[in-house]
């Protein structure tokens, strides 16, 4: 009962924090973008409920704005790392060969290394920008849901059903994406929504350093650290922000326990 009672709670979570990013530009009091000098570091004011920054901006419309870009770049990242990770490791599972073993080489290396790492040295390498946020976060992420269905396919391909299904000369692609990968949906679901905290979380590093998105468009990582010099005269300049991307995190992280626990039985 109370893992459910979790389950839903963090659902409600994740649409509530959708809807007010992607309703930003009807729900949102003010402009983003709109400075107000002389309404600098405000903490409350009946225009501004969660106070202003350094510039005078709205910290409530920055915010829900933010969560606009870590949610396009946790979808995108894990969506495109799906496609890349289901492709290569459905053809490295089945074929096996020297493709199984380059593959699985290339991901042993790039493994190897701390993930935001190698995202901060490639972001730096092509410079800040969303674009280049996702392609570094994509080129890292496919890995892991490479080896997962990998090895999921190589435990499947000796089974009745596919055994059956080759004598009945069947194509490799058929047999893959028709009775291979839907079996796989299960884990690659939990994959995904695990996937999709840890491409949020990286975001907000990587914007935090000044290597994702451009000023003066607003992100939660990008507000932290605007913040973090006014911790001690203005702390609701990183408290805000902060609690978007932990409630965001945390509810992702407890849907994705509860579903690998439902799904798989493992808790």
């Amino acid at each position: 009962m109370a893992t459910k009672v979790w389950f839903y709670a963090g659902i409600a979570v994740l649409i509530l924090l959708a809807a007010s990013s992607v309703l930003a530009p009807l729900l949102a009091p003010h402009d983003p973008l709109l400075q107000s000098l002389d309404q600098d570091l405000l903490a409350y004011s009946s225009d501004h409920p969660l106070g202003t920054d350094k510039l005078g901006r709205d910290i409530l419309s920055r915010t829900m704005y933010g969560g606009q870009i870590s949610l396009l770049t946790g979808i995108a990242t894990v969506l495109i790392s799906l496609a890349i990770g289901i492709t290569a490791g459905s053809l490295s599972g089945y074929f096996g060969g020297w493709f199984d073993l380059l593959l699985m080489r290339l991901v042993d290396i790039l493994m190897a290394f701390p993930g935001i790492l190698l995202a901060i040295a490639i972001t730096a390498v092509l410079g800040p920008g969303l674009n280049h946020v996702i392609l570094a976060l994509c080129l890292i992420g496919w890995t892991g849901y490479a080896r997962l269905v990998r090895g999921e396919i190589l435990s499947l391909r000796e089974r009745e059903f596919v055994q059956a299904a080759r004598g009945l000369g069947a194509p490799p692609w058929r047999i893959i994406t028709r009775h291979l990968i839907p079996n796989l949906l299960p884990p690659l679901l939990i994959q995904a929504t695990f996937g999709l905290a840890a491409a949020i979380v990286a975001e907000g590093s990587l914007s935090f350093l000044g290597l994702g998105v451009e000023p003066p468009t607003p992100s939660w990582g990008s507000m932290l650290n605007d913040g973090r010099q006014f911790l001690l005269v203005a702390p609701h300049l990183t408290t805000y922000p902060g609690l978007a991307l932990m409630f965001t995190v945390l509810a992702l992280n407890i849907v994705g326990d509860t579903l690998q626990e439902r799904l798989t039985g493992r808790k």
